[in-house]
């Protein structure tokens, strides 16, 4: 399995840390240094649905294919403008293809979990072309009285279609039950409900959230590098979730090389959920960073507590 393509969408309204501090108790410096985020965009006149398509379209754009050549689309939101239908059914009539489209949740990890998905249809010949999206809106879910989470996050959609070649992907997933990260839901007003509603606000314990999302990623880094007979060497670029800047810099610490092999871009875009890693692989793409025939290696951790990584290819041939 290889990545042939890449595209991305941003709501337009950018949201610095000077505008959060005039109705929260925070400041720049307070949130710069716990985080690393500068600013972020949040979805104010838009819609998700909207950002999606217009990241699947820049995606189909960007890996010159037909839009009938793709087999499936695999849409990750952890919450999106309807319960039902799902997401990707409007992604589907927008762009106009006749595939098979699935909604997924899988937390910050949805990403990963998404490739493995396309690799088992690729691999059982069932797809050469599939498209993933993932549509992130945390604005919608964090409590905006709270520095402590609402400073975090930002909303946006990231895409990649993923082909048949390059090598044999490897990909590792792992769930454990963990309270560290939460968030309730609607229960709707059943008259024939008895339950204790929870607070439908996210909720996250910040030191464990740190703790797990190091330890986790290191451990599913090293797994499918050791699959695959490759080393920490043999990756051009190490792509992890981008959580916080300050988890960020504790992994690439463990594995002792270079900068430049952990680009990241959460100083302007925060917290994007599922959507982080394919925001900034678009964004590496855009730039002509990439070259064909990199090794990447993406890194996710969320909620559950989940966590997986990947390593792919990069580029057409």
């Amino acid at each position: 399995m290889k990545i042939i393509g890449t595209g991305s969408a941003l709501p337009h309204l950018v949201v610095t840390n000077d505008d959060l501090s005039k109705f929260l108790d925070t400041n720049d410096e307070w949130i710069r240094t716990r985080t690393g985020i500068q600013s972020r965009n949040i979805l104010s006149t838009e819609t998700i649905t909207e950002l999606a398509i217009k990241a699947c379209l820049d995606c189909i754009k960007n890996a010159k294919i037909d839009i009938q050549d793709i087999d499936y689309i695999l849409c990750h939101s952890v919450i999106s403008d309807a319960i039902i239908p799902a997401l990707s059914t409007f992604i589907h009539d927008a762009i106009g293809t006749d595939c098979p489209t699935l909604d997924l949740n899988g937390a910050c990890t949805g990403f990963i979990y998404a490739l493995d998905i396309a690799d088992s249809l690729i691999k059982a010949q069932k797809a050469k072309n599939v498209l993933i999206v993932c549509a992130e809106e945390p604005s919608k879910f964090v409590d905006w009285t709270k520095r402590e989470t609402c400073v975090l996050f930002g909303d946006g959609a990231g895409a990649v279609i993923v082909s048949e070649g390059g090598f044999d992907s490897k990909i590792h997933l792992k769930t454990q039950h963990t309270d560290a990260l939460y968030c309730g839901a609607n229960y709707g007003n059943s008259p024939f409900d008895k339950q204790e509603m929870k607070d439908p606000f996210l909720y996250m314990k910040g030191r464990d959230v740190f703790k797990l999302a190091v330890q986790s990623s290191k451990k599913d880094i090293d797994y499918v590098l050791e699959k695959a007979g490759m080393t920490y060497d043999d990756v051009n670029y190490f792509l992890l979730h981008q959580a916080n800047m300050r988890i960020i810099d504790f992994i690439k610490e463990q594995f002792g090389l270079s900068c430049e092999k952990f680009p990241h871009n959460i100083e302007y875009t925060g917290n994007t959920s599922s959507a982080s890693i394919p925001l900034l692989l678009d964004e590496m793409n855009k730039n002509e960073q990439l070259k064909d025939g990199d090794v990447l290696v993406f890194s996710a951790f969320g909620a559950g507590f989940t966590s997986g990584a990947c390593l792919i290819k990069w580029g057409k041939n």
